[in-house]
């Protein structure tokens, strides 16, 4: 027992720091606006803390069951926390864009963040690392249909018909996400897994056993870390929204937050694996969050939308259509020969950074 509590010590202290944010959470808000962002800045380091813990978890899983269930546990967590995050956000305070920016700031952070930082790690440690192309082009495809269906086509979508398109949108994306599902798991799971080659050993090396791997230990470790991980955010989010009223930051970085939040364990996870020269890994969590984050969150808020008769907007303004489609252009380019390399990566990385000067400029 005691070697689980400290083997589990980062989890422990999100626990704590739940349970002291909770109790402290009226004088967070009630001090001013700089002692509330300080709170919720301490808050998203305890939430790190936890994702730390979740994507240790989700390692062992995808080690345990292999790709493409282990990444796509932990993609779906993320989701998870991420319209947990969100349902919270628009219960307290409604915001009619913060659903679409937070789903334009997690594709962003995934595909040129968290791909194009891993691919250019990887490349400047590895060079040339491989991966099934199959993964990507289908990942490719399936988000620029979701996004154009979700985000792109709702301009056009006259105001007083958006009841009908939200639940034809609804609709779409379960069968999609439904079919891609069967794919993945199913009859063409192949083309989201890759063989690497064994590693060689040195003779005088002596062999290490592996650890046994507890399977329910693990997924409830991963689950409970996501509850620790949305009970922090709750209250995450009210000091956060009101420490930026008071510093005149864009209303677009709190999407970036939640964004950020829900992708911690994945960032953590893709990093690592391109490190360990594993991009099929990579590709497969940074490719897999974005689509399950447009797939899986849409007709979720949208279901909200509906029920509450207060429709969001999820048509993207013409800066974020346009970063949009580079990053889906670029993205089939560079992963469309089974290899990535340190360019490949820069590429990516210079395209989130392009969309951080944007989001600092209200863009």
């Amino acid at each position: 027992m005691g070697a689980i509590l400290k083997q589990e010590k980062f989890l422990l202290l999100a626990i704590i720091a739940t349970i002291f944010a909770y109790g402290f959470e009226h004088q967070f808000l009630s001090y001013g606006h700089t002692v509330a962002l300080i709170s919720g800045i301490v808050l998203v380091g305890f939430i790190v803390c936890a994702s730390m813990r979740v994507a240790h978890h989700a390692e062992l899983l995808a080690e345990k069951v292999g790709d493409p269930y282990g990444t796509m546990i932990l993609t779906l967590s993320a989701v998870l926390v991420e319209v947990v995050i969100l349902a919270i956000m628009m219960n307290n305070e409604p915001s009619p864009t913060l659903v679409r920016d937070t789903i334009y700031s997690a594709v962003m952070l995934d595909i040129n963040g968290i791909l194009g930082l891993a691919a250019l790690m990887g490349g400047l440690k590895h060079g040339e690392q491989s991966y099934n192309d199959d993964s990507a082009r289908t990942y490719s495809v399936m988000i620029l249909t979701a996004m154009g269906v979700s985000m792109v086509v709702p301009e056009f979508i006259p105001e007083g018909d958006w009841k009908v398109y939200s639940a034809f949108t609804i609709g779409a994306m379960v069968v999609l996400y439904t079919l891609f599902l069967r794919m993945q798991v199913g009859p063409h799971s192949y083309f989201f897994s890759y063989s690497y080659p064994d590693k060689k050993r040195r003779k005088s090396a002596p062999e290490q056993e592996d650890k046994p791997i507890s399977l329910p230990f693990s997924i409830g470790i991963l689950m409970f870390g996501v509850v620790v991980i949305g009970a922090l955010a709750e209250v995450m989010s009210k000091t956060v929204d009101l420490g930026l009223e008071g510093s005149g930051a864009p209303p677009v970085m709190t999407a970036i937050l939640v964004a950020a939040i829900s992708a911690a364990p994945e960032i953590l996870t893709a990093l690592r694996a391109a490190l360990a020269n594993r991009m099929q890994s990579v590709v497969n969590i940074a490719l897999g969050a974005s689509l399950s984050t447009v797939i899986l969150t849409v007709p979720v808020m949208e279901a909200m939308a509906l029920y509450s008769g207060q429709p969001f907007q999820m048509a993207m303004t013409p800066v974020q259509t346009v970063m949009i489609f580079i990053t889906l252009l670029v993205s089939a380019i560079n992963l469309n020969d089974g290899e990535t390399n340190a360019i490949e990566g820069m590429t990516h990385f210079v395209l989130f950074a392009t969309f951080i000067m944007l989001s600092c400029l209200g863009l």
